[in-house]
């Protein structure tokens, strides 16, 4: 899920309240290089008037003369862009792309104001469309469902499928959780200690008190779950890295210099992790972006999870930084 569906979503409502005909359009194949993936969403008003996307543009532009031409889609209808290498070119698919989208008319902005307010709340929803029928459902979806089409029924995923288990309430701690929602991450935030907890205050995370070990099991990390260890204490912050380096989690990075990350994996080799899990530790944690202040630390923090849940090399490392491997599960 991404964020801009949503506001796609919210866009399409307010135009809908308002009196005017909106559209839907969806993702539903790609072939070659589409530029954009299944599930990228956009809306379309009664004028032309659009927001979110399905392509470079063209597509779009298509879509936009459609409707001002006078097209008025009753029910959910397939289309395909570039069958061919000419209409491919026309329409802006590099290298041979295609494209197939579902077109739906909006009924009713119920669903939209459910579905918003359920996601609020950090739920995982799946929405359903058939495309016989056009009926919708909101079904309850779990972590790791993605976007699909069996050429009946379009299923896309709304909700954080993304989630964060941060340990340690401090300063930096609030930076992280407060990008990482912005970023549509699920966030935990886990410190036990009565001094720190009692002084939390980031809306929509969940704040827990357990040991971060326990915490790390309760959760069942996956691999769309990545934990930061950012207390400073060796205590606290070795509990959690030893059960989070042995779980499916795809990133697992821990606050520390170069030499006390090296001294942290010597601690880790005592206990009965592996020294592939091991290596699978990031530290010191983040890019080196020449970070000073709390918030620039945690713009380098984000900015490497990012980068690890796109596959995405990380060249802007200091020297000497271990840098684990990219986990081929992450999808």
């Amino acid at each position: 899920m991404d964020s801009l569906d949503l506001q796609v979503l919210q866009q399409a409502k307010q135009w809908f309240d308002g009196g005017r005909a909106v559209w839907l359009v969806t993702v539903i194949e790609t072939w070659g290089s589409a530029p954009r993936p299944p599930g990228a969403l956009l809306a379309m008003r009664d004028d032309g008037l659009v927001v979110g996307s399905v392509s470079g543009g063209c597509v779009e532009d298509d879509l936009i003369d459609r409707v001002r031409n006078g097209e008025r889609v009753g029910m959910p209808s397939l289309m395909t862009y570039g069958v061919t290498k000419e209409e491919a070119a026309r329409f802006g698919l590099p290298c041979g792309g295609n494209l197939r989208l579902v077109q739906e008319p909006l009924k009713s902005s119920e669903w939209i104001t459910e579905l918003l307010g359920r996601t609020s709340r950090h739920e995982i929803v799946v929405r359903t469309l058939n495309l016989e029928s056009g009926s919708i459902g909101l079904l309850p979806g779990a972590r790791g469902e993605a976007f699909d089409f069996d050429g009946s029924i379009v299923r896309t995923v709304y909700g954080p499928r993304w989630r964060l288990l941060i340990i340690g309430a401090g300063q930096l701690s609030r930076a992280v959780a407060e990008m990482a929602l912005a970023l549509d991450f699920e966030v935990v935030c886990c410190d036990p200690r009565e001094e720190y907890h009692l002084t939390w205050e980031v809306p929509n995370t969940t704040f827990s008190t357990a040991m971060p070990d326990d915490l790390v099991l309760e959760l069942q990390l996956d691999p769309h779950s990545a934990v930061v260890a950012l207390t400073h204490d060796p205590k606290l912050d070795d509990m959690v890295l030893l059960e989070a380096l042995k779980s499916p989690a795809f990133y697992v990075g821990a606050l520390g210099s170069r030499g006390n990350t090296a001294k942290r994996k010597e601690r880790m080799a005592i206990f009965d992790l592996t020294a592939q899990e091991i290596d699978r530790l990031h530290g010191p944690i983040g890019l080196d972006l020449g970070s000073k202040t709390p918030a620039e630390i945690a713009v380098s923090i984000v900015a490497e999870i990012v980068a690890v849940k796109n596959r995405v090399a990380l060249v802007q490392k200091k020297p000497g930084s271990a840098i684990a491997a990219l986990a081929s599960s992450v999808q």
